[in-house]
């Protein structure tokens, strides 16, 4: 699994799910139900002073996991699984997390 810190721009519902992505120039589509997640957060090390009232959003940040594939590829390549995470004051999402481990796997030759 990679992970790393990188901007995407992603297309939501309404409701705030991701539906599309683009990244390192392809236009992503997501092709399974994601699932969200909370994970805490060093706030200290990414902010210099804590707004006076702030909590939610400061102390835990917004984590998506989704499976998606690229738009112009009508179904045929694998789904490639990332962790995407969005900005609480901004609304820029990152993506996190690339999870190779869920791609097939090759089998080995035979010698």
């Amino acid at each position: 699994m990679g992970m790393f810190s990188e901007s995407v721009d992603v297309a939501c519902t309404p409701a705030g799910q991701p539906l599309e992505l683009d990244w390192a120039g392809r236009r992503y589509t997501v092709c399974a139900e994601p699932v969200r997640w909370y994970e805490r957060r060093q706030w200290w090390a990414e902010e210099q002073r804590a707004p006076l009232g702030s909590g939610p959003g400061l102390v835990d940040h917004e984590i998506w996991r989704v499976q998606v594939r690229p738009a112009d590829s009508a179904n045929t390549e694998s789904p490639l699984t990332l962790d995407l995470t969005r900005h609480v004051g901004s609304g820029r999402w990152r993506l996190l997390r690339i999870h190779d481990a869920l791609l097939p796997v090759r089998k080995p030759e035979s010698a």
